[in-house]
Order: structure tokens, then C-alpha cells, then sequence
């Protein structure tokens, strides 16, 4: 007798559906599985085997095949075990074909039979509304994050008994009521406020720009400046995802197993701290079985580079591409995956390989030939795509010790979103959602400026040598601040306060 269990396998971040056909018939003892199964899913004939086994059911002692199709299609993941479980004892009769009909399954067995969570559900259970399944089947731990999707309803099982007797009519599964609200992944931003900084105001200003229009920045101070107490706070200045970024944000890290039955949307811009002794594949993403790197996880977010020059050079030039498309694709022979990776990227690194070079406190003992070498790791196609560059000089312990009202990062986020919807209002109907993605078409459209703002970016071009990307992000950046201001053309101030966050390419040049 054949079964047919509907499944899913995962495809970079989206979800493909997979028929899982079981056949048993009469012959020598056997358990096949056929439809380009991967090392995992070929694991599943002896986890499935003793969890049907445990579950107190008798396994068939005949020809089996697991058929997976499309066969063309490449099948991973310990997500199928549940699927060919069920389509077995469908084939046995121990439960209907009819009572499967219109559910998607996924779940990884243990050997009792009891059901562990799985990778990709809110891809699957997305999949599960567009082809028309009303209900999906899930592991326990996993049913919150299915729940986020509002057409589809999700059953949580723990025990593959569970499931059994729910097919049977014998009893109920926990069903989850579909939400759009849940905790922030990791609570990075937990407790952190804009409030705790004492002076560095360019630094704060600065900020606020990136975060007004979505632009790469770079801080360059000695330690102890505040440079990561800076970034880390950067979050929680920005707008809040919308509903459709939450889902593919959290689709994303669903696929790198960091969502759980606690973490289940993330409802707030990521932020992601990678180390500088990660790998290109760690940070762009890779793998023999495909995965997304920290770019991918920074989408929608912020991605921070602490020690910036101290990553090696072939990852950060790996940053290059991602930065321009707000996507990566990962070739591999037999196929090839695309992630997005629209991020905000925020950089820091000190002045010199001691830290210390320009600091009136400290003298620096660092040779010309050492900074120059330090600074070049970071290549100017690099810091090209880098729209704001700025110094973070150290504070003062007056300026730590004083008693100052500093403003919030509430205060602060109301005027990003305000600049963000000026943003949202100019781009209407256009994938564009912030200055910093505008193309050199929308650039000559938005951002004209008068005759005395185009002579001053003209002489800065001209001294600092300034590259046509770095002059198109100038007037980005200067869009931003009229944006802040409210004003609906860009001025000469913008301009100017645009150029002087350029500071690494006038260091360059002096």
C-alpha cells in the first residue's frame, strides 16, 4: 500500500514542498530512501526505525521505499524523520491515508519516539498557507514560531504517540492561536539607552544619521573612547521592523536554528557582533550544506565590526558585493543559494596599530610605516561603501563625572522615524526603503542641490580626491540630514556636514 505525507526541505530561506511516498510490498527485508536524500535524511530509516519500534507499533518486516519528490531536489535535515514515520504506519494501516490529508509534517525522532524541534518552521509553515494546507504539524518547541504565520494553523506534538492518536480521533493537540508580537531575539539592546553616554555629541550626531537613513558607518578613535558603547546602543535608535521584515528577519534565523519556543519572532533590528578572527564562509555564508553567515542574520539590522583592520583581508572584501545588493548567492555544484544581507554596516577601529596615534595623553609608538600598513588592510573600494566616517575622540573624566541631562535613545528614535517616513513617503511603490539604498537614477532625482552646495562638494572632491561612489554617498548622507531637518531640498550646510564626516579620506590624502 503507498502513503503520501506532505513535507518540506529548505532552499536558502524559503521553504520547497516534498511528497514523502511510502511503498511496502512484499520481498526481502529492506529500507530504502530515493529522491537525492542527503547524508541526514538517509540516517532517518534507523531513527525511524526504533522510534516506531519504542512507540509500541510493530514494524514491517518487508520491502520498504521512501520516495522524496521532486527527485531533482536536494533533501537535508533531520526534519523528515516524523513525515516517513507517519507514511509507514500509514502503509501498515495503523493509521488512515484520509486522516493526513491537508497537514504539512515536520520533526526530527529520538529513538523513544518522542519528538525533537527542528530547523526552518516559519518557512514551512509560510509554504504551508501558499499551497493551500490549512494545518501543519510541528514539534513541540517549534509551535510558536509557526504560529507567527496568521493563515495557518500549527499543532504542537512531543511523542510521535501523540500524533498517532491525534489522527485517530483519540485526542487533542496543543493548537496555537497565530500572533504577531514576540520577544527580541538575544536582548541585546536590553537596558541600553542613549542616555548612558556622557559627551562624544558628533558621535551621537553621527548616529543618528546612519539611523535616519540606513548608512554604513565607520568610528575611528583610540581605546576607551566609547566606540562599542556607541554601536551597541545603535539598535535601539532605530524603527522597529514592520510585520513582513519580522517574518523573513526571523525566517532567516529560524534556518540557523536560533529561534526556540522563547525566541520565536524577532520583533526588533538584529545586531550581530562577530569576532574578527571569523572566517569568510562564518561571515558571508557557507558551508557543504549551504548556511547563512552573520551578514545574513544582520538583515534588517546592524552588523558590527569591532577592530575593523584586525579582519582578514579576503573577508572584509567579501563585504563588498553584499553591501551593493543587499543580497549574497552561494554557488555550489549542484545548486546555488541566494540570502539576503541588507544590513546597516557599523565599523570601528583605533588610528594605529597601538591605538593611540593623534592622542594628546599618550604619546603613540607607532612608525609611519606600521599606520600606513594598518590602515591599508581596510581597501578603499572598502570604505568606498563606508557613507560616514568619523572620529571618536576619548572623554574627558570632567565630562564623565559631570551631571548632564543627555537625551534618550526615545527621544532620538522619534526623529529617525520621522526622517524614515519622509524616506518611506519619497519612495512610494519603489524598492527603495531608505536613503542609503537609493540608485544613481533616484540620486539625480532627490538629491539636487543649489550652486554653492555644488561648487563646496566640487572643491572636496577635488582636495581629498574623493571617488564618484564616495561623491553619490555625500549626497546621500546630505539627503539624510535635510530629511532630520525637514527641510525638501538639500542645502549647503548638509553638504558640508556631509563632507566632514569623510574624515578617513582626508587622512588618506594628507
Amino acid at each position: 500500500m503507498i502513503s503520501r505525507v506532505s513535507a518540506a526541505t529548505l532552499y536558502g530561506i524559503e521553504a520547497i514542498k516534498v511528497d514523502v511516498e511510502v511503498d511496502i510490498s512484499v520481498g526481502l527485508p529492506s529500507f530504502n530512501i530515493v529522491g537525492l536524500p542527503e547524508t541526514s535524511v538517509k540516517e532517518s530509516r534507523e531513527r525511524v526505525r526504533a522510534a516506531i519500534k519504542n512507540a509500541g507499533f510493530e514494524f514491517p518486516n518487508d520491502r520498504i521505499t521512501v520516495n522524496l519528490a521532486p527527485a531533482d531536489v536536494r533533501k537535508e535535515g533531520a526534519s523528515f524523520d516524523l513525515p516517513i514515520a507517519l507514511g509507514i504506519l500509514a502503509s501498515t494501516g495503523t493509521i488512515k491515508q484520509t486522516a493526513l490529508d491537508g497537514y504539512l509534517v515536520s520533526g526530527e525522532l529520538s529513538l523513544d519516539g518522542s519528538i525533537k524541534p527542528t530547523r526552518g518552521v516559519l518557512s514551512m509553515a509560510i509554504l504551508a498557507g501558499r499551497e493551500g494546507l490549512e494545518t501543519i504539524i510541528v514539534p513541540l518547541e517549534n509551535s510558536p514560531e509557526g504560529a507567527v504565520v496568521r493563515n495557518v494553523r500549527v499543532h504542537g506534538a512531543g511523542h510521535l504517540l501523540d500524533i498517532v492518536h491525534f489522527l485517530k480521533g483519540e485526542k487533542n493537540l496543543d493548537q496555537y492561536v497565530p500572533t504577531d508580537s514576540g520577544p527580541r531575539i538575544g536582548g541585546q539592546a536590553e537596558g541600553l539607552n542613549f542616555s548612558d553616554i556622557r559627551g562624544q555629541s558628533q558621535a551621537k550626531r553621527a548616529l543618528e544619521i546612519a539611523a535616519s537613513g540606513a548608512h554604513n558607518l565607520l568610528m575611528i578613535g583610540p581605546p576607551g573612547s566609547g566606540k562599542t558603547m556607541l554601536a551597541r546602543r545603535l539598535p535601539t535608535i532605530l524603527p522597529q521592523l514592520s510585520y513582513d521584515e519580522a517574518i523573513e528577519t526571523t525566517k532567516i534565523h529560524s534556518i540557523a536554528g536560533l529561534t526556540n519556543k522563547d525566541v520565536y519572532l524577532i520583533t526588533e533590528k538584529p545586531f550581530r557582533a562577530p569576532h574578527h578572527t571569523i572566517s569568510d564562509a562564518g561571515l558571508i555564508g557557507g558551508g557543504h550544506v549551504p548556511k547563512p553567515g552573520e551578514i545574513s542574520l544582520a538583515h534588517n539590522g546592524v552588523l558590527f565590526l569591532d577592530e575593523f583592520p584586525e579582519f582578514k583581508r579576503n573577508v572584509l572584501d567579501a563585504l563588498r558585493q553584499p553591501l551593493e545588493d543587499g543580497s549574497v548567492v552561494i554557488s555550489r555544484v549542484t545548486h546555488t543559494v541566494a540570502y539576503p544581507a541588507r544590513f546597516m554596516l557599523v565599523a570601528a577601529m583605533n588610528p594605529c596599530p597601538c591605538g593611540y596615534y593623534g592622542d594628546s595623553r599618550r604619546a603613540c609608538i607607532c612608525t609611519g610605516a606600521q599606520i600606513h600598513r594598518y590602515r591599508s588592510k581596510i581597501s578603499g573600494p572598502l570604505l568606498d561603501r563606508i557613507d560616514i566616517q568619523i572620529e571618536v575622540p576619548p572623554v574627558t573624566i570632567r565630562e564623565l563625572s559631570m551631571e548632564t541631562n543627555e537625551e534618550t535613545s526615545e527621544k532620538i528614535r522619534e526623529r529617525v522615524e520621522a526622517a524614515r517616513g519622509a524616506q518611506e513617503e519619497r519612495f512610494n511603490g519603489k524598492p527603495i526603503y531608505a536613503n542609503a539604498q537609493m540608485p544613481a537614477r533616484s540620486i539625480k532625482k532627490y538629491c539636487a542641490i543649489n550652486e554653492s552646495a555644488r561648487q563646496l562638494l566640487e572643491r572636496a572632491v577635488e582636495k581629498f580626491g574623493l571617488s564618484p561612489r564616495a561623491y553619490h554617498r555625500v549626497l546621500k548622507v546630505a539627503r539624510t540630514i535635510a530629511d532630520l531637518e525637514g527641510k525638501g531640498h538639500i542645502e549647503e550646510p548638509h553638504v558640508a556636514e556631509a563632507i566632514q564626516n569623510r574624515v578617513l579620506d582626508k587622512r588618506m590624502i594628507g
